[in-house]
């Protein structure tokens, strides 16, 4: 048997990257799972990849009625929604200080960032409400605790995201529903650090009291939260950061 057996998951931004993983995984461990992204191309390759009952939707999450008909089509397919991963995000390609931060950056990576996981939750907990349980898991950023230059944007929104997640939380425990956070460190990435230098490799590495971060560290943390072996955790934040945030001062010297 697998840990997420009988459980539906809709994992957003899992085309690429981090979401990917998380998306297999989970399949992998028993649960039906909704692959989302904006590129359909990318999505049919997931779902080849998959070993288990997935099928992918297209949405861009920064479209308003995108969060509601993820989970009308996860209902559809598998009859419920009990997981569900906030994963998507808006890097901040146009963010920068707050000073040069124009109002259309600024809407566009809340728009991803922070309103479309609270649209998406605002959809799926009553589903889970009627399931008698579910779990939101949000992907965050260590950029939420510590001052990122030039992701003013990027910074606010996943603090902002955190704060969403305690409130959560709290005002549906008594629903059974859960609800937390990851906040992964560097995590290496194929297309990004394809080119990665000795140099810039030896100062991540130094950054961490293990290792640098594979997208599977982020996806097993999801899948610990997402399944029946957390009951008793809720509204926390759990860093996966090879210590990073623990060892910062060692690598300042």
């Amino acid at each position: 048997m697998g840990r997420l057996d009988g459980e539906v998951a809709l994992v957003t931004g899992s085309t690429a990257g981090i979401g990917v993983h998380i998306a297999r995984l989970f399949a992998s461990e028993g649960a039906r799972v909704v692959v989302t992204g904006r590129d359909a191309e990318r999505g049919a390759r997931v779902i080849d990849g998959i070993d288990g009952d997935a099928v992918f939707v297209p949405a861009d999450l920064a479209r308003e009625a995108s969060a509601a008909l993820l989970v009308e089509a996860a209902v559809e397919r598998f009859g419920t929604l009990t997981v569900l991963v906030n994963n998507a995000v808006d890097a901040g390609t146009k963010d920068g200080p707050v000073t040069e931060l124009s109002d259309e950056a600024w809407s566009q990576i809340l728009a991803v960032n922070l309103v479309a996981p609270a649209r998406l939750c605002r959809a799926a907990i009553p589903v889970m409400a009627e399931a008698g349980h579910g779990s939101i898991v949000n992907i965050s950023s260590r950029a939420a605790a510590r001052g990122t230059p030039g992701h003013a944007a990027y910074s606010a929104s996943k603090s902002a995201l955190e704060a969403l997640t305690r409130s959560i939380a709290i005002d549906h425990a008594d629903q059974g529903i859960r609800a937390n956070t990851v906040s992964p460190g560097y995590v290496l990435n194929d297309r990004r650090d394809a080119d990665l230098s000795d140099e810039r490799r030896q100062r991540l590495e130094a950054m961490h009291l293990t290792r640098l971060g594979q997208p599977l560290d982020v996806a097993y943390a999801a899948l610990y939260l997402a399944t029946k072996e957390s009951e008793f955790v809720t509204g926390i934040l759990l860093p996966v950061d090879g210590g990073s945030s623990t060892a910062r001062a060692r690598t300042l010297g």
